[in-house]
């Protein structure tokens, strides 16, 4: 599971990206449509249209990062906007935990694919 500081801002992208796109162009999404610096020091998540792929960006103050995770199976259980404009949300560090570690954000539940040793 990942962990980070209480006090970190992260932003999900709640339109599907092309995840084909890096640093640059990951970049270029947080400024334009996220409306968002990416050098703030918040996680920046992004997600493929089948659901089956994330990609975060990060600057740690020195460089950003690009992670991925790849699923075998299952889709990640992405936030729906709450209004038909917005393109962004926040999530809390735990909540983002969740999404990656296959916790259904909606109800709490493991999500089928999700299986532990």
């Amino acid at each position: 599971m990942l962990s980070f500081p209480g006090s970190l801002k992260i932003y999900v992208a709640l339109e599907p990206c092309d995840l084909r796109k890096s640093f640059n162009a990951l970049h270029a999404v947080v400024c334009e449509k996220l409306k968002e610096d990416p050098q703030s020091g918040a996680l920046f998540v992004f997600a493929n249209k089948r659901r089956n792929r994330i990609k975060i960006l990060y600057f740690d103050g020195t460089g950003l990062w690009v992670l991925a995770k790849r699923l075998e199976a299952g889709t990640f259980s992405w936030p729906r906007p709450g209004r038909a404009d917005q393109v962004k949300l926040r999530l809390t560090p735990e909540a983002l935990g969740m999404l990656t570690d296959g916790i259904e954000l909606r109800d709490g539940c493991r999500r089928a694919w999700y299986e532990r040793d």
